[in-house]
Order: C-alpha cells, then structure tokens, then sequence
C-alpha cells in the first residue's frame, strides 16, 4: 500500500526527469499566480495564451492528476502550455491535496475556479462560450465529477455548493488516463492514497463521488483516452461505452503499444513524446468541432 508521502516522492522525481531543461516557449504569455479562491497558495492559478492575443478566445481548463495527494500547476505547466500553442487560452491551477484537505475540498476548489471563471474570465482573454475542459488520472476523475454535477441538478443536491450551471457551460472534454467507477475502484483497490482522499466516511463518500450514477445524456461531449501500459487502462473503455449507451458525443483513443513502456500513465504530458503530440493535437480538433 502506497502512502501520500511515498506517492509525492516518487511522482516528483518523475515529473522532474520528464520536464528538465523545458522553458516557456517564445511565443506564449503567462499570467502566473492569480488568486481565484481563499485558500492561499491552493487557490492559486497560471493563464497562458500565445502572443498578440485580444479580447477573448476559446478556452481549455486543466484539472491536473496526482493521487488526489500530489500535483500542482507548475508539474503541468508546459503541457498547458503546449496547448495553449495551439491557439486557445489555458487556466491551470492548484488545488487542496489530501490527506491534509481530503473530499470534498478538491471539489470545492474546482466550483470555485469555474465560479471565478463565470465572474471574471471575460478579464483574462477566457471566452465563456468556448470552455473546454481536460483532466488526468485523479484529475480526470475530479473532472467528470465535476461535469456530472454542472448537468444533473441532483447530483447538485448532494453537496452544499453553489454551482454556476446557469452560467457555465463546458462545451466538450478529455478524460485522460482516469478512473471513473469509483465504487468498483475502492472495492478493487483501497490504496493508502485513495483512503487518504476519501477519509473515514467511506460509504458517505462513496454516495457522493458515484460519477457513473449521475452521468446523464447532458454529460458534454467526451474523448476518452488511455494507453497501453496505462496502470488505469481497464477504466476508459467502460466510461466510454457508457457515455455511448447515454447518447453522449464521445471519441476513445488507447495510445502505444504493449512495448512501449515510455507511452504510460498520462504520457500526453511528456513534451518530447511524439505520441504526446498526437494525443493532444487529436483531442484539440475534437475540441474544435463544439465551438459555438
């Protein structure tokens, strides 16, 4: 059983070795350290953009993975980055870790981020119309949480947030490398990260994080990707076949092949991976085909 703290180690070195010797590309501007919450440095935020940029533009929001327990937006900033060279504005941000903020405190952050994008976005070159939204491994599963809530008004009711579904509206998504059925994760796996996510309430927590219960035919239109020596790969074919069953847009893409070890869990952040290239170029067009 992996702790948090061996977790934050060994994700850390990894994320080091993946990102040494990467710089801001020349032609993207960055907005670092906005404060879109009230938990200090947990709610803090980067807008990047390419250069020359006026008023607003489409708009991608990064939702980043790490166990629930690791990850901040300096770990994902040049993959955002990347996606912002393909000519959209991205938000990547931070948000509380268990087990010193375990649920519901990522979700909280993530409503108010998309609150403060409602409220302000129009000041940061975000174009409210043309939100796009992408999410890996813990973050993928934070994501169609998330989702799930904005489009199913009683999925709302099972939590004391005040959710901007009427003026929030995410036109499409990517759900990377995640988990989704939670309940048949932790009757599988109960690893020392997730325990420290979910707490001692496990049945309360598992009543209110039952994604696959709340996705309607609203859920927004959907890539579903893993790869082939994903560690989560078993998780995104269901989702995907689930969201086909609801009538949901949605596109599955597995990456690699079974000799590729490189191509791994959330390889679309290694900027110097040719299938990470392709993974993020071929969610982007899907992307383009929702916006309004």
């Amino acid at each position: 059983m992996s702790t948090p703290e061996e977790t934050r180690k060994s994700f850390a070195e990894g994320d080091a070795i993946r990102d040494a010797g990467l710089t801001t590309p020349e032609n993207i501007i960055r907005h670092d350290d906005l404060s879109y919450g009230i938990h200090g440095k947990w709610n803090l935020m980067d807008i990047y953009h390419l250069k020359g940029v006026e008023g607003c533009q489409k708009t991608i929001v990064n939702v980043h993975g790490g166990g629930w327990v690791y990850g901040t937006k300096e770990v994902y900033q040049f993959y955002c980055m990347s996606l912002a060279q393909r000519g959209f504005t991205v938000v990547n941000f931070n948000y509380r870790l268990a087990p010193e903020d375990p649920f519901p405190a990522a979700i909280e952050d993530i409503n108010a981020l998309f609150t403060w994008i409602a409220d302000h976005g129009h000041e940061h070159h975000i174009d409210t119309k043309n939100l796009f939204a992408v999410g890996d491994s813990a973050g993928a599963q934070l994501l169609s949480q998330y989702l799930a809530m904005l489009t199913n008004s009683e999925f709302q009711k099972l939590y004391d947030l005040l959710i901007p579904s009427d003026r929030i509206r995410i036109n499409a998504a990517a759900l990377n490398c995640g988990v989704y059925d939670m309940r048949a994760w932790t009757d599988q796996s109960l690893d020392g990260v997730l325990e420290a996510y979910i707490g001692e309430r496990r049945e309360e927590v598992l009543s209110k994080i039952d994604t696959m219960k709340y996705v309607t035919s609203d859920f927004p239109p959907s890539f579903v990707m893993t790869s082939y020596c994903d560690f989560l790969k078993e998780n995104a074919r269901p989702m995907y076949e689930h969201l086909k069953s609801l009538g949901v847009p949605c596109e599955y893409r597995i990456y690699g092949a079974e000799d590729r070890e490189d191509v791994a869990h959330v390889f679309h952040c290694n900027m110097r991976l040719p299938e990470a290239k392709e993974c993020n170029d071929e969610e982007c067009r899907f992307f383009e085909q929702y916006i309004r």
